[in-house]
């Protein structure tokens, strides 16, 4: 018999965080074993209507739950975490390693999703080695972030080691004194690296990025000059930005007022860690502050990046409840926008300002400091480890290509690095790269009722776009009309009158019933059955087709039937949910074509068929407004 001389392999597959900033979520395979590395999440775009979150596509690890033995994490950030709760409730994940911090903050996302009972969290310490099944060990090395408690990861495979950065800078000043721990990456670069995956956000950015510590006077310089109310955003997650925002807070005897719940949590969690150093009497309730003189007040808050629920941005639009703005305020961004949140952060600013703020912002003032490497870090990480091969990770095309050519410049030969797509599948032997196929990659979006389908999506979009026309029509069991359609429009633009388009409406529905009624009816035991739901979607087809002719464009179009004739429960297809709000004899059906019920942005189309006990119908315009009751859509004209 021949011997079976197959090469072992690892597979790596990115599922995020690859030509993009976010999700980052990274997955190692070897012969029947998955290790998880991090499982982030991104924001939504404008464009993303109704969405809370986005989340990389985790088909493969569906298919293949059974082959995961646990997870590593690298730091707290929600790009990092942010996912790992909404993935519990499709696959278990055995065992999570990561920082103490990471650890705390994992906790409470999953206690709140109720998913704490489905893994195991473990902490980890500083050159501390795990095992996850037979495959995989993994150290763990301190680096320096924006974060506290961040590291390296040293994967041993069969193959050989596997370096991944994780997010980090090289900080040689770092806030905490925690350094990046560079003698053991150097101890493996000497041993040997077969791999080395590597952060590139700043791979565009000359020099060095300057150390944490660098903003501290020039935050000192602003806290010394305020003379009203101090207001400082930042990043929650921003540990060490927040430790000297509060060490500047008790040396200009200012008292601080936490606002913004995410801000709240991570303060707690760091100061029970010990990475912030404070007293209690340092903090103050929003309420007992405002009675204190302005000089002595700091209200920290979260909204740095402009995000439409958050503090800051609820104040720059008058909507805080306890928060005004008045003149004599500073207003302090420590935190640069991301890509894609510049329009909603300077919008913010120029609120603020027309409110009589006076807002300190901008690069050029030295309040911020990035928490990623520069190209002079990469040539020295690159320098350290010395990888057989090279993959850059965690940046948009641009940096990716950027970063490949440093490690050329460091002597990597080019047929040894590879730019790879989210879902690509990077096969790895110990003389060979490549990129061996590619598994479900894309998106998942997520709103407060779950998964938004991408049908769903495409109807939200159609209604933002171009509106929505709706249409209450009662039939009779003959297929006449019993009262005067009612039609409504909202968020339309009309290039005719509307009482014009209202006509053409009515006169459509009333040619389509004179001309095709008997293509929906059956005869079954003496009686006549209507095919609702094939006439309401045909129905509802032809009157998109006469309002998109008539205005040319596309709103989206909801059509609602009555009838005089009752519906037995027990001859409505599978595809009909029945809604009953009363124990009285009627009964109400609902035909649904996407059954999420709580999808804020967008109605679904529906059929209704009521009959009163009595048998006479219910007027249209009472059904109408019923439907519009149940509905959790509000659009407006």
């Amino acid at each position: 018999m021949a011997k079976n001389t197959q090469t072992p392999t690892l597979k790596i597959l990115p599922l995020g965080g690859l030509h993009e900033i976010g999700k980052n979520t990274c997955v190692f395979e070897y012969d029947d074993e998955i290790l998880l590395l991090d499982a982030g999440l991104a924001f939504p775009t404008d464009d993303m209507h109704g969405v809370n979150v986005v989340l990389p596509d985790m088909t493969y690890l569906r298919e293949n739950r059974e082959k995961i033995k646990g997870m590593v994490v690298t730091h707290g950030h929600e790009d990092h975490i942010g996912g790992i709760a909404y993935h519990l409730k499709q696959f278990d994940i055995p065992i999570i390693y990561g920082p103490r911090l990471a650890m705390a903050l994992l906790r409470d996302k999953l206690e709140e999703a109720g998913m704490l009972e489905r893994t195991n969290l473990q902490t980890v310490s500083p050159r501390e080695m795990v095992r996850l099944g037979k495959s995989f060990v993994v150290e763990f090395i301190r680096n320096t972030h924006s974060i506290a408690d961040s590291y390296c990861l040293a994967i041993h495979t069969p193959l050989g080691v596997v370096m991944h950065s994780g997010d980090f800078k090289i900080d040689h000043t770092p806030i905490d004194g925690e350094f990046f721990d560079l003698q053991k990456v150097a101890e493996y670069g000497e041993k040997g690296v077969l791999c080395l995956l590597s952060d590139s956000t700043n791979a565009e950015v000359p020099g060095i990025t300057p150390s944490e510590a660098s903003v501290i006077p020039n935050l000192d310089r602003v806290f010394s000059q305020a003379e009203g109310r101090l207001m400082v955003t930042t990043f929650a997650s921003s540990v060490h930005r927040v430790n000297i925002i509060l060490s500047l807070a008790q040396k200009h005897q200012r008292k601080v007022a936490v606002v913004g719940r995410s801000m709240l949590n991570v303060i707690a969690h760091a100061r029970k860690l010990g990475y912030i150093k404070c007293p209690d009497n340092l903090f103050v309730p929003l309420k007992a502050a405002r009675n204190l003189p302005d000089q002595q007040q700091l209200i920290l808050t979260t909204g740095s990046q402009g995000e439409p629920l958050a503090a800051m941005t609820r104040i720059s639009k008058g909507e805080h409840p306890q928060i005004k703005i008045r003149q004599g305020d500073t207003v302090v961004f420590s935190a640069n926008p991301i890509p894609g949140n510049t329009i909603a952060v300077v919008n913010t600013i120029d609120r603020l300002m027309m409110q009589g703020a006076n807002v300190i912002y901008g690069k050029h003032q030295g309040i911020h400091v990035s928490g990623h490497a520069s190209q002079e870090e990469h040539k020295m990480l690159l320098a350290l480890t010395r990888p057989k091969f090279f993959v850059p990770v965690h940046g948009e095309h641009r940096m990716l290509v950027k970063h490949s050519q440093m490690a050329q410049a460091q002597g990597i030969p080019s047929e040894n690095i590879v730019i790879v797509n989210n879902g690509d599948v990077i096969e790895l032997t110990g003389d060979r790269i490549r990129v061996a196929g590619q598994v479900p990659s894309g998106i998942e979006l997520v709103d407060q009722a779950g998964i938004v389908h991408e049908s769903t999506m495409a109807e939200r979009q159609q209604m933002a776009e171009d509106g929505l026309v709706t249409v209450a029509a009662a039939l009779s069991k003959t297929g006449t009309l019993l009262a005067y359609p009612e039609v409504h429009c909202r968020g339309v633009v009309m290039t005719i009158q509307p009482k014009l388009l209202e006509e053409l409406i009515v006169r459509t529905i009333e040619n389509f019933l004179t001309e095709r009624w008997s293509e929906f009816t059956h005869g079954s035991n003496g009686s006549t059955e209507v095919s609702w739901n094939a006439l309401q979607k045909e129905l509802e087809s032809s009157l998109q087709r006469l309002i998109k002719r008539e205005l040319q464009s596309s709103p989206m179009v909801l059509l609602m039937l009555q009838t005089d004739t009752p519906i037995e429960l027990d001859q409505v297809p599978q595809s009909i949910s029945v809604a009953s709000s009363t124990p009285t004899p009627r009964k109400k059906v609902v035909l649904t074509k996407t059954p999420e019920p709580k999808v804020k942005a967008k109605p679904e189309k529906k059929v209704v068929t009521t009959a009163e006990p009595s048998g006479q119908p219910v007027s249209a315009t009472k059904v109408y407004r019923r439907s519009r009751k149940r509905s959790t859509t509000s659009v407006s004209s």
